[in-house]
């Protein structure tokens, strides 16, 4: 009966595939740089997920070393590594992945007779070639191979069973079928999975996954209609994010099945206390802002205004809440500690909020920390994590703020003076006029710095509660086509808007330094 048991429990075992890291980082603005990639995979990690797909190697040497970084410092989840069905992709991948604990190639190709047609110009025959040809090689340097029938859910039906069952036969041992361009329906897409387990053969020795898109707002019901007919591995991203409109939301879809355990009877392996901590974490390090009536980690997920509502709630909590908030880990804000807590009652706060700092991080933080909490009455879990968000930097600022002026209001000029210090101890000063005092702030820097930026978006919110409460700046521009993000936090808006626009200055200026030419031939284009 133990047996048994253990049989019936391995069978209805979802493997959970973040692909955060990769597909989730293809959200405009979304880009992270090392340190809050690493970040985030360890949060993963604790968070419990099987399968971490880190990136795309072959796509930029960032993109290589993000992916090989994490390998090397992540253990427990396999790492994955994404790879076009060609030698060179897939040697990239591998070169990225060898040092991992536990390793996979996920290699992908499209199917659908629009990309057969437009994009790939191949016929059904070279298709089945190319894809059995890659995982052939994909298994001489790993035995875990995934791949991925591109754009699966326009597919005809006939052919992409043929191309599943070819790529089995090659040695694949995740067959995933993609919805990439959100155009599936619950009912369709689940045909779509039973269809290949009536017709395919050997597809009982695979594990079969999903990987839905949200342009109709259907990835979460997709994935779920799809595990409902038997598939066992749900691909998703924290929050949702993803392109365009976004992947699968991992917190909706392991709660979901939780949840609604009577009419699934599915299970997964994420510690569900750690989903509201690792949103956030993600939404600081993308910085993606979550939607406050966003599902399970929503600043509205557990509020409730309605007076019927709270008369409800007073008389009993399953009135009007289908989970406790404890379940996935959420909490309002809460005064935590102040200027006279310790450095290891802060160190245990940072890792209950899902971080991993060096002692050099940790020191920085802190010493950030006793300065904020001398300006601020009370110190909430948000005002740390901003705090950690400022230090995830791949290199030292080439220019600082040593001293900024603005001045404005009604019937003047707004002007702005700035001091910026260099790394060699040099300083430089500029002035200048703007339609008001930030405008003429970043006007003066970019004067300071030779740098000339085009902005597209300016944002300023609070971190936490009270009039005394930090202010984060989260600005966008654009630089010789690419656009660029810096965030930063004060209690100042002023100065965090200055030196959040300086953060992308000094990006600019140390991609110039540093700068790796590419070959166009070896940038892929963005994949789902």
């Amino acid at each position: 009966m133990k047996d048994e048991r253990t049989e019936q429990d391995k069978a209805n075992r979802v493997i959970v595939f973040d692909t955060t890291l990769r597909d989730g980082e293809q959200s405009p603005g979304a880009s992270m740089n090392l340190a809050e990639k690493l970040e985030v995979a360890h949060a993963l990690k604790d968070l419990g997920v099987d399968v971490i797909e880190a990136g795309f190697p072959i796509a930029s040497p960032g993109d290589f070393e993000a992916v090989q970084e994490v390998a090397r410092q992540v253990e427990g989840p396999i790492i994955c590594g994404l790879a076009r069905c060609n030698p060179k992709d897939i040697a990239t991948a591998w070169d990225a992945l060898k040092e991992a604990e536990h390793k996979r190639i996920h290699v992908f190709l499209a199917t659908s007779a629009i990309h057969r047609k437009h994009k790939l110009r191949m016929a059904e025959g070279e298709i089945v070639r190319h894809a059995v040809e890659a995982i052939q090689k994909a298994k001489e340097y790993c035995d875990d191979v995934e791949f991925s029938p591109e754009d699966a859910s326009r597919t005809e039906l006939d052919f992409l069973a043929e191309v599943v069952e070819r790529s089995i036969d090659a040695g694949a041992t995740t067959i995933n079928i993609p919805d990439t361009v959100g155009y599936a329906l619950p009912d369709q897409y689940a045909e779509i999975i039973k269809h290949l387990k009536k017709t395919v053969r050997g597809i009982d020795n695979v594990v079969l996954s999903v990987h839905c898109h949200n342009d109709l707002g259907l990835a979460v019901g997709n994935s779920l209609a799809a595990l409902a007919v038997g598939a066992r591995q749900v691909e998703c991203t924290i929050n949702g994010i993803g392109e365009r409109a976004g992947n699968c939301s991992l917190e909706e879809v392991v709660m979901a099945l939780r949840t609604r355990g009577d009419s699934f009877s599915l299970s997964t392996g994420i510690q569900t206390e750690r989903l509201y901590p690792t949103s956030r974490l993600v939404s600081n390090a993308t910085g993606l802002i979550v939607q406050r009536n966003k599902a399970i980690v929503g600043q509205n997920a557990f509020s409730h205004e309605a007076g019927i509502h709270q008369h409800g709630m007073l008389m009993h909590q399953s009135t009007y809440e289908i989970m406790l908030p404890e379940t996935v880990g959420f909490c309002s804000s809460q005064l935590v500690l102040g200027k006279h807590s310790g450095r290891h009652a802060f160190q245990a706060r940072i890792a209950e909020l899902g971080y991993h700092l060096d002692e050099t991080q940790l020191k920085m933080v802190f010493d950030d920390f006793k300065v904020l909490a001398d300006k601020k009455k009370e110190v909430y879990d948000a005002d740390i994590e901003a705090l950690i968000t400022g230090h995830n930097q791949d290199a030292p600022a080439l220019w600082t703020i040593a001293s900024f002026h603005t001045s404005a209001g009604t019937g003047t000029l707004p002007t702005a003076a700035v001091c910026l210090k260099h790394l060699d101890g040099s300083e430089i000063q500029e002035a200048a006029c703007g339609d008001g005092p930030i405008d003429a702030l970043f006007k003066a820097i970019e004067r300071s710095t030779g740098v000339s930026l085009l902005l597209q978006d300016y944002q300023v919110r609070s971190v936490t509660i009270g009039e005394d409460a930090q202010g984060e700046a989260s600005v966008e521009a654009d630089y010789a086509g690419k656009r660029l993000r810096g965030r930063a936090v004060s209690t100042d808006i002023v100065e965090a808007s200055a030196n959040a626009f300086l953060r992308i200055v000094n990006q600019v200026l140390l991609s110039a330094r540093d700068q790796v030419t590419q070959a166009p031939s070896d940038r892929p284009e963005p994949v789902h």
